[in-house]
């Protein structure tokens, strides 16, 4: 199945669907942790518009987060090819990258805003996950992020090969998170950090299996590099969903 990666040309620049999905979802996650922040704010004093300056923020440290991770381990390619390391118009944003390259900036951002990291990054993690939800379609129209050859009756078909629709998978799984923690767990969350570790612990056990299907995993030696994130990412969660919780256990015996 071909799709036209080029959604149309303007001005002699081609504006490709891949950059289109990413603003669209880049939008959607701001919408989303500015709600997320207005309903945190009766008991937290986080407002909208700090909010919406830390995820302006953070989307700009996410993007050139994922590229630079991107490029790092296709340094192979890059370094012959210099001219294309910031060109992200054709694919190549790694998003465990973008990832860590937030969490960075957001650690920093609370610190300096004297915010609780973990109410920000509450009010983030849905929006996130419909961002990558809906990014992941741009990989579908540029070729990439597929898996191996299937029969499955849901493969697609991909250089002649019918092939599984990972990066499907990996849609399908982030939206119906970002349903659950956005309609659901942030309305009846116990303790901060609760729907932070969800999207950890969820995303990094999902993350793990789908890349294992993948053909285009970024490695170190042997091991994929995203499986050895998915690992940390997944312990990440569930050491903040057993502390605040025995926390919020113990305040309420």
């Amino acid at each position: 199945m071909y799709i036209n990666p080029v959604a149309f040309t303007i001005f002699g620049l081609d504006v490709r669907w891949y950059g289109i999905l990413i603003a669209i979802g880049a939008l959607l996650a701001i919408y989303t942790t500015e709600k997320m922040a207005k309903r945190k704010n009766y008991k937290n004093g986080l407002y909208e518009t700090v909010a919406t300056d830390a995820s302006i923020v953070l989307l700009l440290l996410g993007i050139l987060g994922a590229r630079l991770y991107y490029v790092a381990f296709e340094w192979d390619y890059y370094s012959e090819h210099l001219n294309e390391v910031f060109a992200i118009r054709n694919g190549g944003l790694a998003i465990y990258g973008g990832i860590l390259a937030g969490l960075i900036g957001l650690a920093i951002f609370c610190k300096v805003k004297e915010i609780n990291f973990l109410t920000l990054s509450d009010c983030i993690a849905p929006g996130l996950a419909l961002a990558q939800s809906i990014g992941r379609w741009g990989n579908f129209i540029n070729g990439e992020a597929h898996g191996g050859v299937t029969n499955v009756p849901w493969a697609i078909l991909v250089d002649g090969n019918r092939v599984h629709p990972t990066f499907f998978y990996e849609s399908f799984v982030n939206f119906i998170l970002f349903l659950f923690l956005y309609f659901y767990l942030s309305k009846k969350q116990k303790f901060e950090g609760q729907v932070t570790a969800i999207y950890f612990m969820v995303y990094g056990v999902a993350r793990f299996f789908i890349e294992g299907m993948r053909t285009d995993s970024l490695y170190i030696g042997a091991f994929r590099v995203s499986q050895l994130v998915s690992i940390g990412i997944f312990i990440a969660g569930l050491i903040i969903y057993i502390s605040f919780h025995k926390k919020y256990k113990s305040k309420n015996i």
